[in-house]
C-alpha cells in the first residue's frame, strides 16, 4: 500500500499536534523524515541523517531502516507503587470502546487476564489493540478516550498483585 498525499498530510498533522521532536517513518523503500525547529536525530538512536522542516514536504530517501527505540514514557509514570503501567505501543489516538454506541474495554476496578483488550489506538484508519502484558485489576485510567497519546505513554495502571 503506498502513502497517499492525504496520508503524509495527516501523519504531518498528528507530528505537529504531539511532543515529538523528530519522526522518521519508513515504508518499504520510502523513508519520511521531519523534524521540529531544526531538531537532529541523536547518534544513538540511528545513523545522522538531513531532517527535513515540518513545513516542507517530506523528503522520501532510500536510507536504510532506522533501528527501533526502547519505549520511553512520554510522561513520567505516576508514582504508585507495586502499579504496573500499560504503556501506548504506538502515537495515535486513544479509543476506551471498539465504537462509540458501545461500552469501553475496561474501567477502574475492572479485572482483567494477560492479553486482554484494554483499549485501541488509531492511526490513518488503522486500529491496534492494546493488550496487558500480566492479569491484574485496573487501579487508574490515564487517558481520556479520543486523547491523541505518545508511544510509551502510561494509559493505565495495573494492580498486578490483585488478579482475578
Amino acid at each position: 500500500m503506498e502513502l497517499t498525499e492525504e496520508d503524509v498530510l495527516e501523519i504531518l498533522k498528528l507530528f505537529e499536534q504531539s511532543k515529538f521532536d523528530f519522526l522518521e517513518l519508513q515504508q518499504g523503500e520510502r523513508k519520511i523524515t521531519v523534524s521540529k525547529a531544526g531538531h537532529v536525530r541523536s547518534a544513538a538512536v540511528a545513523p545522522a541523517a538531513a531532517p527535513a522542516a515540518v513545513a516542507a514536504p517530506p523528503a522520501a530517501t532510500t536510507a536504510p531502516p532506522p533501528q527501533p527505540a526502547e519505549p520511553v514514557p512520554a510522561e513520567p509514570v505516576p508514582a504508585d507503587h507495586g502499579l504496573t503501567p500499560i504503556l501506548a505501543p504506538m502515537v495515535g489516538k486513544f479509543y476506551a470502546a471498539p465504537s462509540p454506541s458501545e461500552p469501553p474495554y475496561v474501567a477502574v476496578g475492572t479485572a482483567v487476564e494477560a492479553g486482554a483488550t484494554v483499549g485501541l489506538i488509531e492511526v490513518m484508519k488503522v486500529f491496534t489493540s492494546i493488550k496487558t502484558e500480566t492479569a491484574g485489576i485496573i487501579e487508574r485510567i490515564l487517558v481520556a478516550n479520543g486523547q491523541f497519546v505518545e508511544f510509551g505513554q502510561p494509559l493505565f495502571l495495573l494492580n498486578p498483585r490483585t488478579v482475578p
